[in-house]
């Protein structure tokens, strides 16, 4: 079975639930990357990323009899559902959902204002969001990303509405800071 992203998710599946190792090689193939990506959102340390991916799809082997196909591209939804939750699972186990950095190097700013980064590199942001402390960037990832709401964060992971609140806010602060040094020594302003 050929490694493309033009595979047939539906087949696949079926494939994968009758135990074909060619098939849970081209899952793997198929979509270890995309999930790393995923991963790499909430988790910043690359050995941790590849472990908890591993999770991932031992996880979508052993459960694969669950999964639902609801049209295209529901596959790589499920798996990346997955990838979230054991992200978050992993921080969990692992976080420091209270650690702060110093607020006197971050400037003030309103909730609705928001850095110019149309002419920063997509991989420059995406460094910057792993470079936040835990808190910050998981807060950040599931409101800005996931589009969830800090009644649900709070509930995800275990701590207050305000605490959410307070991590995203530090969060846009402290990207807002870095990017308004990365511009200034870029000559971007």
């Amino acid at each position: 079975m050929a490694h493309n992203v033009d595979i047939d998710e539906k087949e696949l599946v079926g494939l994968v639930r009758k135990g074909d190792t060619a098939a849970m090689k081209t899952l793997y193939c198929t979509y270890a990357g995309r999930l790393a990506a995923v991963c790499s959102r909430y988790v910043s340390v690359d050995d941790d990323v590849k472990d908890i991916i591993h999770d991932v799809f031992i996880k979508a082997f052993t459960s694969i009899d669950r999964f639902e196909y609801r049209g295209k591209g529901s596959l790589g939804a499920w798996l990346s559902r997955i990838t979230v939750n054991e992200s978050l699972s992993f921080l969990r186990r692992n976080g420091r959902f209270g650690e702060r950095i110093d607020d006197e190097r971050m400037p003030d700013m309103a909730d609705d204002e928001a850095p110019d980064i149309d002419d920063i590199p997509t991989q420059v942001i995406h460094d910057m969001i792993r470079r936040l402390p835990e808190g910050y960037r998981t807060v950040f990832n599931l409101s800005v990303i996931e589009n969830m709401g800090h009644a649900d964060i709070a509930r995800m992971l275990g701590i207050s509405e305000s605490t959410s609140a307070s991590q995203l806010h530090r969060a846009k602060r402290q990207l807002a800071a870095w990017i308004k040094e990365y511009r200034q020594k870029s000559n971007l302003d």
